[in-house]
């Protein structure tokens, strides 16, 4: 498995399936991080949909979503799961952003987060230009970085 991608590294690229509730329609398809480039990307992994922190996390982030796109981001919930597990997800809480599933991996071992067969709860900050601005890979997942330090990150971006 790679290694997780130091701050000021580029961040992997990757392409992979989404869900994303649209005015309540499912809107599937795909997300390539690469074409994202022009603005920041928050990419919040995740072990499991309908979890306990997890649900918290994301729901957190969903019901704050103004604060990341009024500094311009997007925010990305990355999981095993397939599509359909995660449109259940978005739906049964109402979640406003693209949930990626990462069903073979591909994306976790690029961002060197497996823990076994598992996944570790991990947040990275992608700048406009696809590089790696501030990263953090939980030892155990049992909490997750809140809203305030995301977005205190983020607008870090415009003074550098």
């Amino acid at each position: 498995m790679a290694k997780s991608p130091e701050v000021g590294s580029p961040a992997p690229d990757f392409t992979l399936p989404s869900v994303h509730l649209v005015d309540g329609e499912a809107v599937r398809g795909e997300r390539t991080l690469s074409e994202e480039r022009g603005h920041p990307v928050v990419l919040a992994f995740y072990p499991g949909d309908d979890t306990a922190v997890c649900t918290k996390q994301l729901c957190s982030y969903s019901s704050d979503m103004e604060a990341f796109t009024d500094l311009g981001a997007t925010v990305w919930g990355i999981s095993p799961q397939g599509l359909d597990s995660h449109e259940s997800f978005a739906r049964k809480h109402g979640l406003r952003m693209p949930l990626i599933a990462d069903t073979e991996r591909t994306a976790v071992a690029a961002y060197g987060i497996g823990l076994g067969g598992m996944l570790r709860r991990a947040v990275f900050v992608i700048d406009a230009e696809g590089i790696v601005r501030w990263k953090h890979v939980a030892a155990l997942g049992l909490t997750f970085r809140d809203v305030p330090t995301l977005t205190r990150e983020l607008a870090a971006l415009t003074k550098v």
